[in-house]
């Protein structure tokens, strides 16, 4: 089966309550500093939109969360399963976001990147983001640091 095949057989469905510790995991495997497994439930709770891709056997491959803010949805999490790392799925769901990002209206797609996560940042500009700006500071870096985050948008 070719990847493409792979991807295009992935489903993907809302992210739920009984989701949070598998994706709380992979985010985990993934990232260095990982979101808490209280961000996702109050992620979710919130309101915000999750998404879940399973590939055929209801393994979980990737998941994102969008918030949306009257015309631009901020990508607030993406991952990839570290064995589906460089096959695609992260273009593939950079796609479907875009998707439902228009589908709610949004004129656009924001997010910020790690300038050290360049396997990230590659991705992200190859799909056409562009970078708009620095906050500085934002992420927890190694010995007590912090990173600054690298904001990024893409117009739909």
């Amino acid at each position: 089966m070719t990847v493409l095949t792979e991807l295009t057989r992935l489903r993907f469905a809302p992210m739920a309550a009984s989701d949070v510790d598998e994706v709380h995991a992979l985010e985990c495997s993934v990232f260095p500093y990982p979101w808490s497994r209280a961000n996702f439930s109050e992620s979710l709770a919130s309101g915000y939109d999750a998404w879940t891709a399973r590939d055929e056997s209801g393994a979980l491959a990737g998941y994102y969360l969008l918030m949306y803010a009257v015309d631009e949805a901020h990508l607030l999490d993406v991952a990839v399963a570290a064995g589906r790392q460089r096959q695609g799925l992260g273009r593939h769901l950079l796609d479907r976001i875009g998707e439902r990002a228009r589908e709610q209206g949004m004129a656009s797609v924001l997010l910020e990147v790690r300038p050290s996560n360049e396997r990230a940042l590659a991705v992200y500009r190859r799909y056409g983001y562009r970078e708009i700006g620095r906050r500085k500071g934002y992420y927890p870096a190694h010995g007590g640091q912090r990173e600054d985050a690298i904001v990024m948008r893409i117009d739909l």
